[in-house]
């Protein structure tokens, strides 16, 4: 079997080697190509969210495209293999199911990861990776989640990202009435913690962004205000909450921009949540007096501390993509004997058409009916039984107790069907 699943994510890696592995969602397609240019994998999807990066492949070669995704980021393959994971066949199809069900993310059963991977797949398939291996995985792979959702609890008391933010915020600085809130980002992430932080009621709410017109839309939504990110040193000191997630492939809020706003606060405290991979915002601010600065690996210790009221729904869970994952097994096993079997069959043919082609002679001479009928049966036994019936004669000891042992499977006697 050629399935394999490798990469990074926060079980196995820091915040601080993810965001090197981190693909952009614009990169994907050139990294897709890039790969595929190699040879290494015959198809290839990537999965790259703020909590990991991982690859699905079908290759005859998985260390060639590990040794791609080291060269691609420009990280020594040695510190990359310290906190690589490597499945194959049927583990890698369980933690595709895992991933997609929400079992393997940081907010146990949330449902975003879902969206992703499927995000994930459809640029796969725009760009030529997908084939047919990949395609059937992730069909089943979305199959499966869904089934998770319908059939268990297990997101109904997750405890999402955006609400972990507001949390820990809210331990630092108090009721949320009293905060001024600054979301650094438009994209779905912010939406989902711009409709927490606004069920809160902030004092005040603002959306910074690269474009206006996204800022504007998601700030218009939640009665806040818009500005781009060329005017966050001018804005960031009025606000007393930040939480940023860009797509941004270096920081965007450096230490000395914090530094110099917490001049102009006076010292007042401010809460800095970082939610991107790579990180928006430069971690040397953790060291500025009355800066409380947080990354979604501390917000997955908040989470954590909930974690056993949703354990049993997990479980059930469990059991359901085990079921999955073995009938993916067996389509994909039966799937390789194609050729095989094709190969039987049409060997069978060519016996076939020998025994007809004599018999037809026969009866064109004029032969009774009956005796070819006779001699074209016993052609088809003898041909069809040979080979079997040499080999059991033949073989050592050893091996004609296995092959006595399946004979009835292959050939079924009376009363055996």
């Amino acid at each position: 079997m050629q399935l394999f699943s490798f990469g990074l994510n926060h079980h196995s890696a820091p915040v601080q080697i993810r965001e090197r592995i981190a693909f952009p969602e614009d990169t994907l397609p050139v990294a897709l190509r890039a790969l595929a240019a190699t040879g290494g994998a015959e198809e290839a999807a990537i999965v790259s969210t703020c909590n990991r990066t991982e690859i699905y492949c079908r290759t005859d070669d998985p260390q060639r495209v590990i040794d791609w995704l080291a060269n691609f980021h420009g990280v020594p393959a040695a510190e990359l293999q310290q906190h690589l994971f490597r499945l194959e066949d049927e583990a890698a199809a369980a933690h595709a199911f895992r991933v997609a069900a929400g079992l393997d993310s940081m907010v146990l059963g949330e449902a975003q990861i879902l969206g992703q991977v499927k995000q994930a797949v459809r640029v796969a398939s725009e760009t030529g990776t997908l084939g047919w291996l990949l395609n059937k995985l992730f069909q089943q792979t979305f199959a499966v989640a869904k089934d998770v959702r319908t059939r268990t609890g297990i997101g109904a008391q997750s405890v999402s990202l955006a609400a972990a933010a507001i949390r820990l915020a809210t331990r630092v600085l108090g009721d949320m009435p009293s905060q001024q809130v600054l979301l650094v980002g438009a994209g779905e992430m912010m939406e989902l913690v711009a409709t927490h932080v606004s069920a809160h009621k902030p004092k005040r709410l603002a959306v910074a962004n690269r474009t206006l017109e996204r800022a504007s839309r998601l700030a218009a939504e939640h009665g806040g205000r818009a500005f781009t990110l060329a005017e966050l040193p001018a804005e960031i000191a009025n606000f007393d909450i930040i939480i940023s997630s860009t797509g941004a492939p270096l920081p965007i809020i450096g230490k000395g921009m914090i530094e110099r706003a917490m001049r102009m606060r006076r010292r007042r405290p401010i809460v800095v949540i970082d939610l991107a991979v790579p990180r928006d915002i430069e971690a040397e601010a953790a060291s500025l007096e009355n800066v409380f600065l947080y990354t979604v690996d501390d917000l997955g210790k908040l989470i954590r501390e909930g974690l056993e009221a949703r354990q049993s729904a997990a479980s059930e869970a469990e059991g359901i993509i085990d079921d999955q994952v073995g009938m993916f097994m067996q389509w994909l096993r039966n799937r390789e004997l194609v050729p095989v079997i094709r190969q039987l069959r049409g060997h069978a043919e060519s016996y076939r058409l020998l025994e007809l082609e004599r018999a037809q002679r026969l009866l064109a001479r004029g032969d009774d009916p009956a005796l070819v009928l006779e001699a074209l049966s016993n052609g088809l036994m003898n041909k069809f039984l040979h080979h079997p019936t040499q080999l059991l004669q033949q073989a050592p000891p050893e091996e004609q107790g296995q092959l006595v042992k399946w004979l009835p499977r292959l050939f079924p006697l009376p009363g055996e069907e």
